[in-house]
């Protein structure tokens, strides 16, 4: 599967907040990121962030070492662009989290809505090995997937759909601190059942 031709065509064909994912304010995200009690100088990285607010959210809360790690070089200029000045306390980087080395360890490692496309053993296998690597002995994640009961295709693509435990048995080295389900309605209108948890590296 060519993730970055995928991604680059949908964010060619529509604005940020048209796609299925768009937040516009990731509450249930930023409420896990506290809820971890990392310090505001920490390094946090939000992996397939791109156009995501997030990291916008996070700076204006005083975090003063943020990164966004996507594919879609198209969803990273959406997102600078709308951030404007603040772009400049970020970095960015167009990176493929099943291959590229992000360059250095982080306190939190954030995903919404990527681990799910890794239907492929292979390609989950890749991902957690870049997770693991990138994440410090004593890191945190903070996960979301699609729930039990969401669809089972997102963006033309299929997902693996996760319930809290079966996430923790993907991550025998990680102990779950936190979950709960949120009931995503989409900017087109349909409803998405996403599980969320945060994990503690152990």
């Amino acid at each position: 599967m060519d993730f970055r031709a995928h991604w680059e065509r949908i964010y060619g064909e529509k604005r940020p907040d048209e796609v299925s994912w768009f937040e516009p304010t990731p509450r249930i995200s930023l409420e896990l990121i506290d809820e971890a009690g990392i310090d505001r100088g920490a390094p946090v990285v939000d992996v397939g962030g791109g156009a995501s607010r997030l990291a916008g959210e996070l700076v204006a809360r005083g975090y003063t070492d943020v990164t966004v790690a996507d594919i879609s070089g198209r969803s990273l200029a959406f997102a600078r662009t709308e951030l404007g000045e603040s772009a400049d306390r970020i970095t960015w980087l167009e990176a493929d989290v099943l291959g590229d080395d992000l360059g250095r360890r982080f306190a939190l490692w954030h995903d919404r809505a990527v681990l799910h496309f890794m239907v492929d053993r292979r390609d989950r296998d890749a991902y957690l090995s870049t997770l693991r690597r990138s994440l410090a002995p004593d890191g945190q994640l903070v996960v979301a997937t699609f729930g039990p009961e969401a669809p089972p295709t997102c963006s033309g693509l299929p997902v693996h759909r996760y319930a809290a435990d079966q996430l923790s048995e993907l991550l025998p080295d990680f102990e779950l601190a936190s979950s709960r389900y949120e009931l995503h309605h989409t900017p087109g209108g349909k409803k998405q059942q996403f599980v969320y948890a945060r994990f503690v590296r152990s």
